[in-house]
């Protein structure tokens, strides 16, 4: 099968586009001839070695944290899905994808149908940005029906979908982008939209149950004096100055700095296929690029002028 590998840390220039074998499917697992996947920013920052420490000096990688497809084959203990079945998941391998290839295997626990109203391509934008945005919003944010929530990087390709998510969990959201992307953050439900060129969300009077930084872009420090007295602040990014935040207001009353760290799982996947049927959450795509030019769609992310998300097309369904 095609796929594109990764021997060494470094530039995209690293990545490979090469025959490799097909993987065997182990008893729990299903195999999945991979219609799509996406870019996201884990993809390059794991690529460039800025998570070493978590991904290992293991090579050949195969990078690439979303899949839609088609399932091939099944395991002998696999009981919920059948070869032919259109499914959608997150890869499980911490800080390693698989994705970027024509075939996959996945756990059964990981799996869920794909959303009957979205093409491949659409659905392979969904599971890691939309269950980070859920999974912070709901879990590390706590967040209720009439929270005021503010999302940091929300044309991006988790904060399109936090937006979307905040609004479905009844808080009133407020979203920062840049100024072309006003409009779009506006459209998908925010009901204050900042243009961060313009203005310092960190310097207005306006207080927040819950600031979900998206794109890591700011700090505890700076946000906590916009934070409501319990106020809770997520980044997505596990730094060392955001473990010692992490922390030291765990063990102290009042303002919280938590991070994300996703838990991909079939049961928060049918929630988000739920809402994508049901027309409360979709998906906004920005480029599209073959398997053969991942190491393009790597630059263009690295660029962090995307809005949404970046598709890589592997193979027709």
């Amino acid at each position: 099968m095609k796929a594109v590998i990764l021997k060494e840390y470094g530039s995209s220039d690293v990545l490979q586009y090469v025959d490799i074998d097909k993987p065997t499917v182990a008893a729990d697992q299903v195999l999945i001839q991979v219609c799509a996947s996406s870019i996201n920013p884990l993809d390059w920052k794991v690529r460039k070695g800025m998570l070493k420490v978590f991904s290992g000096s293991k090579f050949p990688l195969i990078l690439g944290f979303d899949v839609a497809g088609i399932v091939a084959e099944i395991g002998s203990e696999v009981t919920q899905f059948k070869p032919g079945d259109a499914v959608f998941a997150c890869t499980s391998a911490k800080f390693q994808g698989s994705a970027n290839a024509e075939y996959i295997t996945i756990t059964e626990s990981l799996l869920a149908l794909k959303p009957a109203n979205m093409s491949y391509e659409e659905a392979a934008s969904v599971p890691l940005a939309a269950l980070t945005a859920l999974q912070a919003l709901r879990d590390k944010g706590q967040v209720k029906a009439g929270d005021r929530i503010l999302i940091n990087g929300a044309s991006g390709g988790v904060g399109c979908f936090a937006v979307q998510i905040a609004k479905e969990l009844g808080a009133k959201v407020t979203g920062v982008c840049s100024t072309k992307n006003l409009q779009l953050v506006r459209s998908l439900g925010a009901e204050t939209v900042l243009d961060y060129t313009q203005e310092d969300f960190t310097q207005n009077s306006v207080k927040y149950d819950c600031i979900f930084d998206a794109v890591a872009k700011q700090s505890f420090p700076k946000c906590r004096q916009v934070l409501k007295p319990k106020g809770i602040y997520i980044s997505t990014l596990p730094d060392l100055g955001g473990a010692f935040w992490n922390v030291l207001t765990g063990l102290l009353p009042g303002k919280k700095a938590k991070w994300i760290v996703l838990n991909p799982n079939a049961e928060d996947l049918n929630i988000l296929k739920n809402w994508i049927e049901e027309d409360k959450l979709r998906a906004i795509v920005d480029r599209t690029y073959p398997l053969s030019e991942v190491a393009n769609a790597h630059q263009y992310s690295q660029s962090e002028r995307a809005v949404g998300k970046i598709i890589i097309t592997v193979s027709e369904p």
